[in-house]
């Protein structure tokens, strides 16, 4: 069977973004009727749907969905995470890298599970600060793990291309709780997601 990509789409909200879009077009003064801007409003309808589906997502049921009663209680790291978000200040793009980590009280999740935490938040018009602290309470709040630590590394385009113009700067986010107060806990997490361990 051939592989077919289907996305869905609110028809309603659809309808109003790319209403919404034509006219900002026609504003910044560019023609929405020639050829290569006819279908742009459009596919930023849909494009801007897919970037913000966060909305539509349950960090909690994710992470319940793979929950496993497991006696251990050593650090668990899931390091390098891609993530893409929306800066809410200029709508803008962020992008970079999550380091996760939690020690267990009982129960596990599946690690692909913590990535899609992620992807909940991120795909949402966000702040760095406020993403990194989502992420950690989501986590939190599900587990009931006795630490979690959450570190983002991010390039802003609203810096890059605007404002400051800074192209190489990096915004580095962190949140800590419970045994990650602990400056040994924290530093083993920090030496944890800053050595490349497949060499």
């Amino acid at each position: 069977m051939a592989y077919k990509k289907t996305e869905e789409f609110d028809e309603k909200t659809t309808s109003g973004l790319i209403k919404n879009y034509r006219e900002a077009l026609g504003l910044i003064g560019e023609d929405p009727d020639r050829e290569g801007l006819q279908k742009t409003p459009e596919r930023l309808a849909k494009a801007m749907q897919y970037i913000t589906q966060g909305y539509q997502l349950d960090a909690h049921a994710i992470l319940n969905s793979a929950k496993f009663h497991e006696p251990v209680s050593e650090m668990i790291v899931v390091k390098d995470i891609e993530l893409y978000s929306m800066c809410e200040h200029h709508i803008l793009p962020f992008f970079g890298k999550a380091h996760i980590a939690y020690i267990p009280n009982g129960w596990i999740t599946g690690l692909s599970k913590i990535a899609r935490v992620v992807d909940v938040y991120a795909r949402r018009l966000q702040v760095q600060e406020r993403l990194t602290v989502q992420i950690m309470d989501a986590i939190k709040e599900t587990l009931n793990p006795l630490g979690v630590a959450v570190v983002i590394e991010a390039q802003h385009l609203c810096m890059m291309m605007r404002g400051v113009q800074k192209q190489n700067s990096v915004t580095t986010t962190s949140a800590f709780d419970g045994e990650f107060h602990k400056s040994a806990t924290r530093s083993e997490f920090v030496k944890l997601i800053s050595t490349n361990l497949s060499h």
